[in-house]
């Protein structure tokens, strides 16, 4: 497995929340966070049907346009009382013309968890792909999640996206009711980043 060497990283999202995250679980290691926003990076057309696909598409593209080491992570939402919706398509299911409203996201998932019949507890789980590209093309992927269950209605003010309806196993809280010090050690964003810490920095 190849080791990320220097001491800069290109973070391939114009997510302001998930940039934060990440530059939150590299600081231990001495990375400078570098966003796409801040290189004026396109987004790329997200055409793949998974995670791993989505994150190379990102990686590569902004490893090619930077000349820099590129992480990209795709994540979303699996509900399994949705047959794994929203999945790779979690950010889109809060998509307007305004830009994006994870609270109608949120409530067009309750919305369709109630339509289905099935009863609470939702059992659900948030992946996460992170890739590792290089200029020369070489890549590296690291998957994560965690478990737990879709609540109602929407909890907590940390965090981004669906943390407001997402309880991981274990606890009585959503993810956004966390401190985020406490979700960046159990969120499937730290199960990815492990593997990857393991594999490229250690």
């Amino acid at each position: 497995m190849r080791k990320l060497t220097g001491d800069t990283l290109l973070v391939a999202t114009h997510n302001a929340g998930k940039l934060a995250e990440i530059a939150d679980l590299l600081r231990p290691y001495g990375i400078k966070v570098v966003g796409a926003a801040e290189r004026n990076l396109p987004e790329p057309d997200e055409t793949e049907t998974n995670f791993v696909g989505n994150a190379r598409i990102k990686a590569h593209a902004a490893a090619q346009a930077t000349g820099l080491p590129a992480l990209s992570d795709d994540s979303g939402i699996e509900i399994d009382a949705l047959n794994g919706a929203p999945g790779v398509y979690t950010a889109d299911w809060a998509e307007t013309s305004k830009g994006r409203d994870f609270a109608m996201a949120m409530t067009k998932a309750h919305d369709r968890l109630v339509a289905s019949g099935v009863p609470a507890p939702w059992a659900a789980r948030f992946c996460c792909t992170l890739v590792l590209a290089w200029p020369d093309g070489h890549d590296e992927v690291f998957p994560g999640t965690v478990e737990g269950q879709v609540t109602w209605p929407m909890r907590g003010t940390h965090g981004h996206g669906y943390d407001p309806i997402f309880q991981p196993h274990g606890y009585e809280i959503s993810f956004a009711q966390m401190d985020p010090a406490e979700k960046n050690l159990i969120s499937h964003r730290a199960d990815a980043f492990s593997r990857l810490v393991k594999g490229c920095f250690d």
